[in-house]
């Protein structure tokens, strides 16, 4: 008869709270510099010179059709071969940021060519220039409709850092891989992982669909909030 023993895995709570906050400030900070890097792709694809775009949609095909952990291994088992060593938290962060960019800047592109024309052209006939038409007229009402599609985004890449374990950086997958080497408690200790993943996914995406209308571009130049 199979005995499942959760209080040997729970008893190990100090370090799967580690874990769980690793992976929430490593997230937080690949989201905030992943999106920057996704609306600058987006305004290259949508507005910027024919040579850049084609350079920005050379990396988002590469990055969207290759493996997250290919990408992760590649910055940090290949770049050491090129001279550069970084550690598993840098690696992870840079491996995040990089994906999360490449896809977010899809998504805002389709919010960017989603404006009206006519309201571009109004702006620019109160003698605003590109760069304010970009920032007060199109990116806020862009974001606020693609805003749901971000959202999932950030956390499938917060959810994809679980394989950033693989190079021991310590988020929530290394902090179970971790207990249940020294309890042989696998079942038990995944099971756990698993729901304190979907409780960040729920409150991630709870927390992010409040913060965008309020705080992010609820907030923007010409919202209209």
């Amino acid at each position: 008869m199979i005995e499942l023993d959760f209080l040997a895995v729970l008893a190990e709570w100090p370090a799967l709270l580690r874990g769980a906050a690793f992976t929430l400030g490593l997230s937080a900070f690949a989201a905030v510099i992943g999106v920057a890097l996704g609306i600058a792709c987006g305004w290259v694809r949508a507005w910027g010179p024919k040579p850049l775009a084609w350079g920005v949609a050379t990396y988002v095909e590469l990055i969207r059709n290759t493996p997250f952990i290919v990408q992760l291994f590649f910055i940090f088992f290949g770049l050491p071969s090129l001279g550069l060593r970084l550690s598993p938290e840098v690696s992870s962060v840079i491996a995040m940021v990089v994906n999360l960019g490449a896809y977010a800047g899809e998504i805002v592109r389709a919010g960017i060519e989603g404006t009206p024309r006519g309201q571009i052209e109004a702006a620019r006939s109160l003698a605003l220039d590109e760069a304010q038409v970009f920032i007060r007229v199109v990116l806020p009402p862009s974001l606020g409709r693609v805003w749901p599609a971000l959202v999932s985004q950030i956390v499938i890449v917060m959810l994809g850092s679980a394989v950033c374990g693989q190079i021991s950086a310590q988020e929530l997958s290394y902090a179970a891989n971790l207990i249940q080497s020294r309890n042989f408690r696998a079942f038990e200790a995944y099971l756990i992982a698993a729901g304190i993943y979907l409780l960040l996914a729920i409150g991630v995406r709870q927390a992010l669909n409040w913060l965008g209308p309020r705080w992010i571009f609820g907030r923007m130049p010409g919202s209209g909030r």
